[in-house]
């Protein structure tokens, strides 16, 4: 029986991680609303970035109280949202 193929995470090198890394402490340092592309994941995640935890790799945002801790390695990108 053959599994389903899981797409893999898309690799990115070095320099785009570390851009990536920079904006996401821009925006914390800042306290910006942001929208964030998450791999694997269908609906973009929108709040504010309240932790980076190193330690874990997850990037904590919080929206209307709730908190969503997303995985630094599966954020594609980041954007302010428009609205």
């Amino acid at each position: 029986m053959a599994r389903a193929k899981v797409p893999k995470r898309p690799t990115r090198d070095e320099f785009v991680l570390e851009e990536l890394g920079n904006q996401l402490s821009e925006a914390f340092q800042e306290e910006s609303e942001i929208e964030l592309t998450v791999w694997g994941w269908e609906e973009t995640v929108r709040g504010q970035i309240i932790k980076m935890d190193s330690r874990t790799g997850r990037v904590h945002v919080t929206r209307n109280g709730e908190v969503i801790k997303v995985p630094f390695m599966d954020i594609m990108a980041m954007n302010y949202p428009r609205d």
